[in-house]
């Protein structure tokens, strides 16, 4: 049965790809980190995505990694991220990833070559009859220097190219407007720790966030507690993450993510170029969050 918006709900945590020694891919981390979500409780994955490091990654590689990820997710959503610049790139990684058993594709907007409002709504429509499978937007102007505007999220979703978005912006009233167009039409999920319980409370379905890599268990305690209208308490858990949230992307992700993972005792390995490992002054924030984390969960 195809995914619809009605199946995005909760959290779905952004993993990074575990790599070994080498800088292969270590699929055995890789499995045993999907199982950690799905057995927190996540509702889904989102392998290969920025988290992901998908410009570091072949095309061969991208589509293991989705076989891995369906495999261990054992029926559980999975839905790759798609980085690509161009409409052919990104329709041979949507089409590769769904041969691969993904339940969809969450397809960043377009980007380098930004178009026009309409010119991206053809991007999107043109691209899920392409790919013939449910596809969510994936806005993050910080990054990509271009966002979408309320009323073109509300036209994706009436033509059905999308099915969601998620919403990486710290543009609150675009966001208000969004949910207020279109909240009815798709699933909107946050893509932003610190605004996460309030997306929710907004009318967000969920997240889609890299930190849940190390605390699931977190994150979907705050959406509970702004799902069922109890903001002051979801915002209060939440923040008790803060200074997890705020080192982590001390540097471009997931490379902070990835070293504090390691920290906790998980399988990462490092990146791969062009980014780094953490500076020292980085590594030393991470060390000082964890034992934070750890003495707060000790107390």
């Amino acid at each position: 049965m195809a995914l619809t918006k009605d199946d995005l709900s909760g959290l779905f945590t952004a993993i990074v790809t575990p790599f070994t020694d080498d800088g292969s891919v270590d699929f055995d981390a890789l499995r045993s980190l999907v199982r950690f979500q799905i057995d927190a409780g996540a509702t889904g994955i989102v392998p290969i995505g920025g988290t992901g490091e998908y410009p570091a990654l072949s095309r061969g590689e991208r589509a293991d990694i989705v076989r891995a990820c369906v495999e261990a997710a054992a029926g559980a959503p999975v839905l790759p991220g798609v980085l690509a610049t161009g409409f052919a790139d990104a329709v041979d990684a949507g089409r590769d990833f769904i041969a691969a058993g993904a339940s969809g594709v969450m397809t960043v907007t377009p980007y380098y070559a930004a178009g026009t409002q309409e010119g991206m709504r053809t991007y999107f429509r043109n691209y899920r009859d392409a790919v013939d499978a449910p596809v969510l937007a994936y806005e993050i102007p910080r990054r990509t220097g271009v966002a979408l505007k309320a009323e073109t999220i509300a036209a994706l979703a009436d033509d059905g190219s999308i099915i969601g978005m998620k919403c990486s912006s710290y543009d609150m009233p675009e966001f208000i407007e969004t949910m207020k167009l279109a909240g009815d039409k798709l699933a909107v999920l946050s893509g932003e720790e610190p605004l996460f319980a309030t997306h929710v409370a907004l009318g967000a379905c969920g997240g889609v966030l890299a930190s849940a890599t190390v605390y699931p268990r977190h994150w979907i305690e705050v959406f509970k507690l702004a799902r069922d209208g109890k903001l002051d308490a979801a915002i209060a858990h939440q923040q008790r993450l803060d200074p997890v949230v705020k080192t982590i992307f001390l540097e471009t992700n997931p490379g902070p993510l990835k070293y504090y993972m390691g920290l906790a005792g998980m399988r990462a390995g490092g990146v791969r170029l062009p980014l780094t490992d953490p500076t020292p002054e980085t590594r030393e924030a991470l060390k000082a969050a964890f034992a934070g984390m750890t003495k707060a969960a000790a107390a």
